[in-house]
């Protein structure tokens, strides 16, 4: 599969409107106008002072015709946007004075605009912290029902076809939880399947990874694991799934017939689920490393509706194609 392709196709014929909050940082600017000319996107919204985003572009030479700008200190929408943000925070003692001054900042308009549908996806990150647009994200947006977590993934594409789907995993999560409890771990291992499913147009097969199979050995952190497949067990999603898993166990047929005989993933695996981030981001660079394999990533799992972080030290081909990716998983 191409990964890249596949979903700039998919967001092409989708036709979703995308809000670029960044929208005085250079590189976004000219990836919006990359994104509007390939009409990946039905709109494309740069948010910030007018002045600053048509200086900041006719320095980098680039146009804005066709593309949108929004000022959030002067918009219209500035006191609906204010009174909604007032609504989701009074509870936490937030006044409307203070929703009025916070709904000013560009991370929370973008989120604004996707939680009332004035924009489908938001992406964010060029020049913010993943901090900064996970925090805008979850106070505004929110996650999916039934889930408490926000996480991440990365698409995996091995040069090895025979792996996942058509050489393509996903693996989760690498980049958000440090140490995910099993209640997390449970959140995780449903919406990297949901992921699958966007991304590579499959049916997920999940293994929850540990160091141990099946109880081969006793420790917290496989407890941890064991007691995450227990709450899968309960929900009953609609995926397939198995833990505790050794990586090998997981993805080798002959290794899973010794070590958990009778798995339901074997030999089907295209989903796998790390017992924390220290193993997600290892793995997922050793085997892009090592494996030569292409890392796509990570996109941000688990919200109400799509949005995105960016590397601060993304390029502007990096910023369109995670616009295509996050356009792409608009409903």
């Amino acid at each position: 599969m191409d990964f890249v392709k596949d979903m700039r196709q998919k967001a092409l014929s989708l036709q979703k409107k995308l809000v670029l909050p960044e929208g005085t940082e250079p590189r976004t600017i000219k990836a919006a106008r990359i994104i509007a000319d390939e009409k990946l996107a039905a709109s494309v919204t740069l948010v910030g002072k007018e002045s600053e985003i048509l200086k900041q572009a006719e320095k980098e030479g680039v146009k804005l015709q066709g593309i949108t700008i929004v000022d959030p200190s002067s918009s219209p929408l500035a006191e609906k946007y204010a009174h909604e943000y007032y609504e989701l925070r009074k509870h936490k003692g937030m006044t409307e004075d203070q929703a009025k001054t916070e709904m000013l900042h560009f991370l929370r308009w973008g989120a604004m605009m996707v939680r009332l549908g004035d924009a489908d996806a938001m992406v964010a990150g060029a020049e913010s912290a993943t901090a900064d647009v996970l925090r805008a994200g979850l106070a505004i947006i929110g996650t999916i029902p039934g889930s408490k977590t926000a996480s991440s993934c990365f698409v995996i594409q091995t040069p090895d076809s025979s792996w996942g789907v058509d050489g393509a995993l996903i693996f989760s999560d690498c980049a958000v939880i440090p140490a995910p409890t099993s209640e997390q771990l449970a959140d995780i291992a449903e919406s990297a399947a949901q992921s699958c499913r966007e991304f590579l147009g499959a049916d997920p097969v999940v293994a929850l990874l540990s160091f141990s199979t099946k109880g081969s050995a006793d420790h917290e952190n496989v407890q941890k694991v064991q007691a995450a497949v227990e709450l899968l067990k309960a929900k009953k999603p609609a995926f397939v799934f198995d833990g505790e898993l050794q990586a090998d166990a997981a993805l080798v047929p002959s290794v899973t017939d010794k070590k958990a005989p009778g798995s339901p993933v074997r030999g089907k695996v295209n989903t796998l689920i790390f017992p924390d981030l220290g193993a997600g981001n290892i793995g997922y660079k050793l085997v892009q490393r090592l494996g030569k394999a292409e890392a796509f990533g990570p996109f941000l799992q688990g919200f109400a509706k799509p949005i995105s972080d960016l590397s601060r030290g993304a390029s502007v081909e990096d910023i369109v194609v995670t616009s295509a990716v996050t356009l792409a998983r608009a409903k």
